[in-house]
């Protein structure tokens, strides 16, 4: 261990992954260290023994409910745009449905027959909308124009506007509202690309075995570039000069040196601060989520304004179809920011929507986000994983960590089905 590296990454959450990967994909010279003796970080998958441990504080869970082995429990259960950032990063590195798009806004229930017509003119409006092409804005600079007065143009009803904007658009708030309508109509126009990624009607994918394969797999590419990985290492303690600029990492009386330290707030804890908190409820069930066609994987989106909270509340479910929890198990997730201290009576709104339940589990996590100056210290902290069960905001945070490590901006502008294409 006791050798110069370019990065040191501590911590093997998503994030920390995913950069270990393109960082050693770029030629750096990477150590990669966890305090634990497992992959994944917060992002970790558990087996029903390690999830009986966390929350139980036992390690005989009852039979009944299968083999723990076969029990992959996601601790920060997210979905994949098909068209979405991660998904590009992987390519790089080798209820009623919504509708998506004019059509399926005319056949939607979710609408009636006159606000059907109002709603497939914006999308329309969306779906031709090129930024390079003047022709496509009808006059309108939607880098100033607010959403709310881009969708007051084509009269929407508001639980029409919930939709677009939280289902669709995956705003966590009504914050967008009065902002410039160009991100929105991004994210919509990310939100029909990834329905038509796929022939299976959703924008969403999801890994077999759970998202703790996915910190593992970006492990092994940075191992196949020559990252070396350390696992089980206690302490990790990083160490500065006296001009505050991180010089290596100490762990079991040995320091490897570095020029930069990348790490979750766990690691550096004087160098961030708590921003929120995340309220979340793990459900064992024996059924899929009434209502949903007997769907074995969904996402349930409850705008904050229906639920008079300050944030949305996600509903997230996955089965044994995806090799997560044994036959006829299903897995289900609500989150939301917390607003109180109580998560059972905060998340009723979305429990009470599951049906029965075999087992649920509560828990409450603070959220951090970085106060350091990395041009002056050289520590690049992640921020923490949010509420919402979608992956475009953590990539966004990896990006972003990875321009101010490198410098340079990672090319994602891949043509995915032809990389698909290829790949069959």
């Amino acid at each position: 261990m006791d050798e110069e590296y370019d990065v040191i990454v501590l911590g093997t959450g998503l994030k920390e992954c995913i950069l270990s990967g393109l960082l050693s994909v770029d030629g750096l010279k990477v150590l990669h260290m966890d305090r634990n003796d497992y992959y994944g970080g917060e992002s970790t998958s558990l087996n029903l023994i390690q999830l009986w441990k966390r929350f139980r504080g036992s390690d005989k869970p009852p039979a009944e409910l299968g083999p723990s082995r076969d029990y992959n429990v996601d601790m920060i259960p997210k979905f994949m745009m098909a068209n979405g950032t991660l998904v590009r990063v992987l390519i790089h590195t080798d209820v009623n449905k919504v509708p998506a798009t004019d059509m399926e806004a005319l056949k939607s229930p979710l609408m009636g027959i006159f606000e059907k017509r109002r709603c497939r003119k914006f999308f329309i409006y969306v779906q031709d909308y090129d930024e390079n092409d003047p022709k496509t804005h009808e006059g309108m600079d939607l880098t100033r124009v607010k959403t709310r007065d881009l969708i007051a143009k084509y009269g929407l009803d508001d639980s029409t506007i919930d939709v677009i904007g939280h289902a669709l658009a995956l705003h966590r708030d009504d914050r967008y509202l009065d902002e410039p309508a160009l991100d929105t109509v991004k994210r919509m126009k990310l939100y029909a690309e990834s329905v038509a990624r796929f022939q299976g009607g959703s924008p969403y994918i999801y890994p077999l075995y759970g998202l703790g394969e996915l910190p593992q797999a970006f492990a092994r590419l940075s191992a196949v570039y020559g990252g070396t990985y350390m696992l089980n290492k206690p302490e990790c303690k990083v160490e500065f000069d006296e001009e505050g600029k991180v010089i290596g990492v100490t762990s079991e009386g040995e320091t490897a040196r570095c020029k930069k330290v990348v790490c979750d707030p766990s690691y550096l804890p004087n160098k961030v601060r708590k921003v929120g908190r995340v309220a979340r409820a793990i459900c064992i069930m024996s059924h899929p989520i009434p209502n949903t066609n007997d769907s074995h994987s969904v996402q349930v989106i409850l705008p904050q304004k229906q639920l008079g909270r300050k944030s949305d509340m996600y509903l997230f479910c996955c089965s044994y179809s995806h090799n997560v929890a044994p036959k006829g198990k299903f897995i289900a997730f609500v989150s939301s920011e917390a607003e109180t201290d109580q998560p059972e009576i905060e998340l009723k709104p979305g429990i009470d929507l599951l049906g029965p339940v075999d087992e649920i589990f509560f828990d409450i996590y603070d959220r951090f986000e970085p106060v350091n100056e990395p041009s002056l210290d050289n520590c690049f902290i992640s921020t923490s994983y949010d509420a919402t069960t979608h992956f475009e905001s953590t990539v966004m945070d990896v990006l972003n960590m990875y321009t101010m490590i490198t410098g340079k901006v990672l090319d994602l502008s891949v043509d995915l089905s032809a990389a698909s294409a290829a790949e069959e």
